[in-house]
C-alpha cells in the first residue's frame, strides 16, 4: 500500500508536468490512470497555470462543478484561437483589471464583459474588415468600457474614467477610453465618412477621448498597426504609429504565443507602466483620473532645494502634433509638481513654515537651439507652499522641431509670503527632464 501511494503521488506529479492535452490522453491508458488523470487537483493546476483561476469559473464568470469541467469549457469557448495566445491575452487583462480594482475601482467597474463571437463577426461584416487574431481575443475577454454618450466633438465634457488615461493643459483636456464593439462600429462609420477615407483603408476606431479635445486611435486591420491622429487628421488624415513596427510580427504558427498585433502590445505596455508605477492616479478636487505624466525616473526628474521639492515630467501629445510644420512639429505637455518637505522651508539653517512662488525661468533645448523663458508666477498663480499640503501642479506645453529635447529651469521663491516676506528671494532647481517621442504612444 505504501508503494502504491508513492506511485499515485509520482503519477500526479507527472500528470501536472505533462499538461492538459497529454493528461487527457493518459486517461485512456487504464482505469488506474483514468482515476488519477480525473483528479480535480490535477485540473486545478492546469486552470491556475493557464488561466490564473483559483476557483472553478467558466468564461462568463459562472461557477462550474469542477476544475476539469472549467478547463474543458474554456478550451471549447476559445477553441478557434491559438491557446498560447488566449493565455497571454487573459494574463494581460487579469493584470490590468487587478491594478484598476486596487487603485481605481471606479474605472474598473466600467469594463464590460467579453464580447460574443457573433458580435465580433457583426463588426467585421458591418465595417468590411477582418480583425487581427489578437484583437479578436482581446474583445472576447473584454468588450471595452461602458460609456454613455458620443465621443465626437459634439459631445459635452465626458468622464475621467478612461482606461488609457490622459492629461490636461490649460483648456486642453484628454481622457481616453477603450471603445466597446458597438461604438467601434458607430464611431468608425462616422469618422471614416467625415475624413473621406475609403473602405479600403481598413481602419477602425478602437479608442478615443471622451472629452472635447479629440484624440482617436485607429487599428489598421491589414497590418495590425495602431495609429493615433494628429491635428492634421481632419485635413489630410495624418496619423502617427503607436507601436514600433519591428515588434509587430507576422507569425503564422497558430500554436505560437508570439502572434501579436499593435493593440495587444499596446495594452501589455500599458500594464507594465501601471505595475511599475510609471503612471499613476491623480486626484484633483473630487475628480480622479489616470495621469499619463510619468512619475518615475528617468522620465520624471526630482530636485529638493531649501526644502522645496519639485518633480517634473512630460508627455507627448500626438493629437496636437503637426508633421508638416518644420519648426513646431512635435508637441509636448509637461507637468511640474511642487511641494514643501515636512520640516518646512530651510534657509541657512533657519526654518520657515511657508514660502511663496514669485518667478520662473525655463531653458528649453532642442538640437542646438536653446530657448529661455522668463515669467512671473505660473499661469497667473502664486502658490503658497506649506508642509503637509498636496503638491501644487503646474502644467504647460512646448512644441519641438525634432523628436527629442529637454527642459530645465528654476523657480524663485520668498520665505513666508510675498505680502510679508521673511527673508530674501531664493532659487529652487527644476532638474532637467526629457521631451522625447516615445516608442509607445498613448
Amino acid at each position: 500500500m505504501g508503494l502504491e501511494r508513492i506511485g499515485d503521488l509520482a503519477l500526479h506529479i507527472v500528470l501536472t508536468k505533462l499538461g492538459a492535452k497529454d493528461t487527457a490522453k493518459v486517461a485512456c491508458v487504464s482505469k488506474r490512470f483514468k482515476v488519477s488523470a480525473y483528479e480535480d487537483s490535477v485540473w486545478f493546476n492546469f486552470c491556475h497555470e493557464d488561466l490564473n483561476l483559483s476557483s472553478p469559473l467558466d468564461p462568463q464568470g459562472n461557477p462550474t462543478p469542477s476544475f476539469k469541467v472549467t478547463y474543458q469549457l474554456w478550451r471549447e469557448a476559445f477553441g478557434m484561437y491559438p491557446w498560447p495566445l488566449v493565455k497571454r491575452v487573459k494574463r494581460c487583462w487579469d493584470n490590468l483589471k487587478t491594478w484598476f480594482r486596487v487603485n481605481f475601482p471606479e474605472a474598473e467597474s466600467t469594463l464590460r464583459k467579453g464580447a460574443a463571437e457573433v458580435d465580433i463577426q457583426e463588426l467585421e461584416r458591418s465595417l468590411k474588415v477582418k480583425l487581427p487574431v489578437p484583437t479578436r481575443v482581446i474583445y472576447r475577454f473584454c468588450d471595452g468600457q461602458e460609456f454613455t454618450g458620443k465621443v465626437l466633438s459634439t459631445s459635452v465634457l465626458g468622464s475621467s474614467l478612461g482606461l488609457i488615461g490622459g492629461y490636461s493643459v490649460y483648456e486642453h483636456l484628454v481622457n481616453v477610453f477603450l471603445l466597446p464593439i458597438s461604438q467601434v462600429i458607430s464611431e468608425t462609420k462616422t469618422i471614416i465618412q467625415e475624413l473621406g477615407f475609403t473602405d479600403n483603408s481598413k481602419l477602425i476606431v478602437v479608442a478615443a477621448s471622451s472629452t472635447l479635445s479629440e484624440k482617436f486611435f485607429f487599428l489598421k486591420c491589414t497590418s495590425g498597426q495602431l495609429y493615433v491622429g494628429t491635428r492634421n487628421l481632419p485635413l489630410d488624415g495624418e496619423m502617427i504609429p503607436c507601436v514600433p513596427h519591428a515588434l509587430i510580427s507576422s507569425v503564422h504558427d497558430l500554436n505560437s504565443d508570439q502572434q501579436q498585433d499593435a493593440l495587444l502590445l499596446w495594452l501589455e505596455e500599458h500594464v507594465r507602466r501601471l505595475q511599475n508605477g510609471i503612471i499613476r492616479i491623480r486626484d484633483e478636487g473630487n475628480i480622479r483620473s489616470l495621469s499619463l505624466f510619468p512619475e518615475e525616473p528617468p522620465l520624471c526628474s526630482t530636485a529638493v532645494t531649501n526644502g522645496v521639492r519639485v518633480r517634473a515630467s512630460a508627455v507627448f501629445a500626438p493629437e496636437l502634433a503637426d508633421l508638416h510644420n518644420n519648426s513646431e512639429k512635435y508637441f509636448f505637455a509637461y507637468s511640474v509638481r511642487m511641494s514643501l518637505v515636512p520640516e518646512g522651508c530651510i534657509i541657512n539653517g533657519i526654518f520657515f513654515s511657508s514660502c511663496q512662488l514669485h518667478w520662473r525661468h525655463w531653458t528649453i533645448r532642442c538640437n542646438d537651439v536653446v530657448s529661455n523663458v522668463h515669467g512671473e508666477a505660473v499661469i497667473g498663480k502664486f502658490p503658497l507652499l506649506q508642509p503637509g499640503e498636496k503638491e501644487f501642479v503646474y502644467e504647460s506645453c512646448a512644441p519641438l522641431a525634432s523628436t527629442s529635447g529637454s527642459i530645465k529651469g528654476s523657480f524663485t521663491f520668498v520665505p513666508g509670503r510675498l505680502a510679508d516676506p521673511k527673508g530674501g528671494p531664493f532659487e529652487v532647481e527644476v532638474a532637467c527632464f526629457p521631451l522625447q517621442l516615445p516608442d509607445f504612444i498613448f
